[in-house]
């Protein structure tokens, strides 16, 4: 070979390594309309440069979660060092919204909510001050194909951080029929740290998907979205929170991304990283995501509760996030 053999070979070479890395670069590309914006994170995600996170001292925040306590029953509840956990657990926010309760009798999220009102109310005085109270809905499933699944949702709530401004209702699935369990509205008014109403009231949408349809569910939530709004006042803020199966063999990136409510216009705060379950599994099973910034009440602060003891207790870790009442 000759010289100029020998360049031209090397060029060639050059060439390749270049359009290589080219094609790489543009097939990792992601498609900038699609990507979920994440307002809060450790390091494993970049913050939006427009975002700051505050910090705040836990009296000068609302801490919400969301929990599914499986197969939340007589049985479980008849399990006084579960009733007890869960208790224990309950006191760390201000709201809670439960999935999974299935109690044909529809007694035991009265019962729990006795459990903790005797928390801080050991002599069960007629007296004492409700630490909580409770947002329940009808059974879920309403459509006769989805009978054999029904649940109740509910939110916990501290009456002293939140203000009920409706009985909440179930989403009106009967045109389309899009989910096993039809999601959970209810509306809800911030109290400030002197127990004054912000003016920030919020739509908490409640949500257990199945499993094997999740990204169909998900995709749905665009609609409950859309009557939401014809019921309740186009002002108002959402926050959809429950277990999306959002991950895993259930929902995979790509579907996450395509979904309707993975628009600019939406923030997700639990992300994909996130462990949500209880055991070997590593999937972010459980979501919270805002349509808004929530008057600008959002702290960037958000966890998954790792202080739980195991499966007795549930499958699934508690998540949250914080949000100003100053």
């Amino acid at each position: 070979m000759n010289g100029s053999e020998k360049w031209l070979q090397a060029i060639s070479l050059i060439a390749i390594v270049v359009l290589s890395i080219i094609t790489i670069d543009l097939l990792n590309e992601e498609d900038e309309e699609a990507e979920i914006v994440y307002v809060v994170i450790d390091n494993r995600i970049t913050i939006d440069e427009d975002y700051t996170i505050e910090e705040l001292d836990r009296s000068e925040v609302a801490r919400i979660a969301s929990f599914n306590i499986k197969v939340f029953g007589d049985t479980k509840m008849s399990n006084q060092t579960v009733v007890a956990e869960l208790v224990d657990i309950f006191q760390r926010y201000d709201m809670i919204a439960v999935q999974e309760i299935k109690d044909i009798d529809e007694e035991v999220p009265y019962l729990f909510l006795d459990e903790l009102n005797q928390f801080g109310n050991p002599d069960n005085s007629s007296n004492a001050t409700l630490e909580w109270m409770m947002s329940l809905s009808q059974r879920s499933g309403m459509q006769e194909d989805d009978q054999h699944s029904q649940e109740q949702y509910a939110f916990y709530y501290r009456p002293t951080v939140f203000t009920a401004l409706d009985n909440g209702t179930i989403y009106d699935d009967s045109t389309n029929d899009s989910f096993q369990r039809e999601p959970y509205l209810a509306k809800f008014m911030l109290l400030d740290t002197f127990g004054n109403e912000t003016g920030t009231d919020i739509v908490f949408v409640n949500i257990h998907t199945k499993p094997t349809l999740a990204v169909e569910e998900m995709n749905a939530l665009g609609d409950v979205l859309d009557w939401g709004k014809e019921n309740y006042s186009d002002d108002d803020d959402y926050v959809i929170l429950g277990d999306f199966n959002g991950d895993c063999s259930y929902a995979s990136y790509n579907e996450l991304v395509e979904l309707s409510i993975s628009s600019e216009n939406y923030t997700w705060i639990i992300p994909d990283d996130a462990d949500t379950t209880v055991g070997d599994s590593r999937c972010a099973y459980d979501r919270i995501v805002t349509t808004s910034q929530l008057d600008g009440r959002l702290t960037g602060q958000w966890g998954v509760d790792e202080a739980i003891s195991g499966s007795a207790v549930s499958d699934h870790k508690p998540v949250w996030f914080d949000i100003k009442r100053i």
